[in-house]
């Protein structure tokens, strides 16, 4: 072997050293990554905005991977836990979904159906109605004439509750006095068509509509003379 050749044979085991020193480089760095980052795993990103109550279904939601130790603790990684619920408010697209944000398809009985409005936090909740408490729903209302005393109402009796949706600010009504509320949170009921009908107009006509929960046990019976009140009564 000449001179030459010893030079190639040298140079060829450097190139070899070399290109085992960077793969070695590069195992290194990727193992490094995977410690920083971990494993990945499934997340369920939401496609297009899901608007309050709506019943849930596979397409609104598009599935993806992240690393685990960024995901949090609470977030949906099987869709299967989507069947039979509803969004309990609404689903920004883009967001990650996550299990406080479903609920359980509220169950109805016969003849029964669901509906949901807006209760003045402050008045109307205070953090202890939950569902499937008992509730009176009291409106009160302006007097119809000059002169005419205002009223109170028992509108619903022993309103069963299905769901308390999370609490949300109010855009203020420029036409509507100082008092208005400024936070709400959306309850649903499962009511009759004739109840679901007095809450509907009292929730349009009423100054004022208040839930009064109902003790476990308690008697739910209202008498037909003190379903209104008037400050006269008192006089």
């Amino acid at each position: 072997m000449n001179s030459r050749q010893r030079r190639g044979v040298i140079l060829l085991l450097l190139s070899v050293l070399c290109a085992f020193g960077a793969f070695v480089g590069v195992l290194s760095v990727i193992s490094d990554v995977n410690s920083k980052v971990g494993p990945e795993v499934t997340a369920y990103e939401i496609k297009t905005d899901v608007p309050p109550y709506t019943a849930l279904t596979a397409g609104q939601f598009e599935k993806i991977s992240m690393p685990k130790r960024w995901l949090s603790e609470n977030a949906v990684t099987d869709l299967s836990e989507i069947s039979g619920k509803i969004a309990v408010t609404r689903l920004q697209k883009g967001s990650l979904l996550q299990n406080d944000m479903i609920v359980k398809r509220p169950a109805l009985g016969p003849g029964e159906q669901e509906l949901a409005i807006m209760i003045d936090a402050a008045t109307g909740v205070a953090g202890k109605i939950k569902p499937d408490s008992r509730v009176n729903i009291y409106a009160t209302f302006a007097g119809e004439r000059d002169g005419e005393p205002a009223q109170s109402k028992v509108i619903v009796a022993n309103a069963k509750v299905l769901d308390v949706g999370r609490l949300t600010a109010l855009e203020p009504d420029r036409d509507r006095s100082k008092n208005q509320a400024t936070e709400a949170v959306p309850i649903t009921f499962a009511l009759t068509t004739l109840d679901a009908q007095r809450i509907a107009y009292a929730e349009s006509f009423a100054e004022h509509v208040r839930l009064a929960l109902i003790g476990q046990g308690g008697d739910t019976t209202i008498r037909p003379a003190d379903r209104t009140y008037t400050l006269d009564k008192d006089q």
